[in-house]
Formats: structure tokens, sequence, C-alpha cells
């Protein structure tokens, strides 16, 4: 990075600092474990209480929205946003990711740590390297077979794709445990065996087969669609980086995020990822104090003629939605006049 331009971030981190926005909110972490808690033993309560009935695909669907909740303060543990302590955020997001959704903490945090290092970047991003969407012409026409078939559509397909979301989340977690060694990753493999464990024998004890199975698609198709449908404003649709572009730290980040406007119910719902620039510019600020920090941001993204890309949820959806369909255009053969 230049020597000016680090020192805008610097002068903008003094800022931050200065208005305490990077103190750790322990209380209110401690208050939202506390809710997810509840909010998780009602609906496996209601579970029993309802007993082998089809009424259980609405406990499936709630409890798809407690678990991205949970999923969201693991997330945030992987930032180190509650703690200071790396091994004090480790369990919270190991007790979170692994034995609470299913998903391997370190492998997920690695492989968000390089979108972070990378947003948007073509070959180094991880989250716009996935095989059955392109998100440049050069992805799209590097696709064969089924693959370059569901990319010719990708614009349609979008939504109904992220049901498989949490199908691959689990999957992917798997494989990494798998592959790994060492007392860390034989922990990891224990919680999501844990979790795992509890899942099944609880649909196993409770409901009939046919009930059991609905159950499972239900929860884990809704869980996929809301997680995917809480990352996919944050950056499908913004401008995608290659080599090419010598980007400092701070241009990077801002340019290829779009926060998503709307109440402080818009902030629960998607976890505060709707404050996508300023988490990406402090990816270790607690998620309450994105919002304070928001009006000092827009200031410095407006003082150094940086766009500050805002949209709504449904506009933010309907930009990714129709970026993806303009890329796989050329995949579609030509609309006879």
């Amino acid at each position: 990075m230049a020597a000016g331009r680090w020192s805008e971030y610097t002068q903008l981190s003094k800022q931050i600092k200065q208005a305490g926005l990077l103190e750790r909110r322990r209380g209110w972490y401690v208050a939202k474990i506390g809710v997810n808690l509840v909010l998780l033993a009602a609906g496996w309560a209601g579970f029993v209480i309802i007993g082998a009935s089809w009424w259980q695909l609405l406990v499936a669907a709630y409890l798809a929205v407690v678990s991205t909740q949970i999923a969201f303060v693991g997330h945030d543990a992987g930032h180190r946003q509650l703690f200071r302590s790396r091994r004090a955020n480790d369990l919270v997001g190991l007790a979170h990711a692994n034995l609470g959704v299913g998903v391997s903490f370190d492998w997920w945090v690695a492989k968000h740590n390089r979108h972070h290092t990378n947003p948007n970047h073509e070959d180094l991003d991880p989250d716009i390297s996935i095989t059955a969407l392109a998100f440049t012409p050069d992805q799209a026409r590097s696709k064969h077979g089924l693959v370059r078939l569901v990319a010719r559509y990708q614009g349609w397909l979008f939504f109904p794709l992220l049901v498989l979301e949490a199908a691959h989340l689990h999957l992917a977690s798997a494989k990494a445990i798998l592959r790994g060694r060492g007392r860390a990753n034989a922990v990891e493999g224990l919680l999501l065996g844990v979790h795992l464990a509890v899942y099944l024998t609880a649909l196993w004890l409770v409901l009939q087969p046919l009930q059991a199975v609905a159950f499972v698609i239900v929860h884990q198709g809704l869980f996929g669609l809301y997680l995917g449908c809480s990352f996919a404003p944050n950056h499908k649709g913004m401008p995608t980086l290659t080599d090419a572009d010598e980007l400092d730290f701070v241009r990077r980040q801002v340019l290829t995020s779009r926060n998503v406007t709307g109440s402080r119910l818009v902030d629960w719902l998607l976890g505060g990822l709707n404050y996508q620039i300023e988490h990406h510019l402090f990816p270790t600020m607690p998620r309450p104090n994105l919002r304070r920090a928001q009006p000092l941001i827009q200031a410095f993204c407006a003082h150094h003629d940086l766009a500050y890309a805002e949209a709504s949820l449904f506009g933010s959806y309907a930009q990714a939605v129709r970026h993806l369909h303009a890329v796989g255009a050329p995949l579609r053969p030509p609309v006879a006049e």
C-alpha cells in the first residue's frame, strides 16, 4: 500500500479506535448467545411435544432460522469479535459451528479468511470459485457439461441452488476432517460426530421414517437458503478483480462490497452482514458496533471519492441475479427474432 493511502487507513483506524468501536461487547454477546440457546431449546422441546406429526415441518423451518442465528455467532467468533483471546473465540466458534450446526470451524475460518484477504478476486477468493456458478465471462467460458448448462441459466437457478448450501458445508467439513491430522482435528471430528449423532437420534426416536426425511430436507434446505441469502447481497454483482488490479487494502475492500440498507430487523436477519463495507475494513469489530461505525466510514469514503455501494435487501438480490444472468448470457442459444 502506498504511503499516502496507508496514512488514509491509519487515520480512519484512529477515529474508529477513539470512538471505542473496536472494544469487545461481551455483555451483548452473552445475551445473544443466551437468547439463541433459549430459542434452540424451545424448538427441540416443541419437537418432542409434537411427536410423530407432519406439523414437525414447521418446527424444521423454525430451527433453520435458529441454526442460522447460531452460525452468525460462529462467524463473529471466527473474526475474534467476542474476545481478544484467540483460544476463547475458538472455543465459542467450535461450540457454535461444529457442535451447533455441524460445520467445521477451522475449515470455514481458513476459507473465509482467504475471502477477506482477496474479496471478489477471480483466482483467489473461494466465494467466487464455485463449480456450479460463473461470476465472470472467463469463468463462464471454462464451464463444461452439466455445469455449463447450470451456468447458462444461473440467474434463474441461483436461489434454488442455495437450498443445497448446507449440504455443501456439511460435506466439505467432513472432507476437511477426514483429510486433517492432529489433536485439533480430532476435537473437531468428535464435535461434528456428536452433533450428527444427537440430531439423527432425535429424528429416529420421535419421527416416522418419511417424516424424518422430510424434516431433514426442510431444516437443512432452509438453513442453506437463509445462509446463502445472508451472504449473497455482500459481493455478488460487485466488481471482480484480477492480479492486474493493483488496489490498496481500503479500495480492495470497499469497491467490491455492498451494504444492505434497512432497520435493526435487517441487522438481526442478516447477522450484521448488511454492514459489509464496515465489516471488511474492520473484521474484528463486534457486530453491534458496525451500525455506529457506518457514519464515520461513509464520511471517509465520501472524502476520498470512494464509491460506497448500498441497496435494499431485495434490490441487492436483484443486482446479484442480473449480474449472474448477464454472465451466463453468452452460453445461452440466441433468441430467434
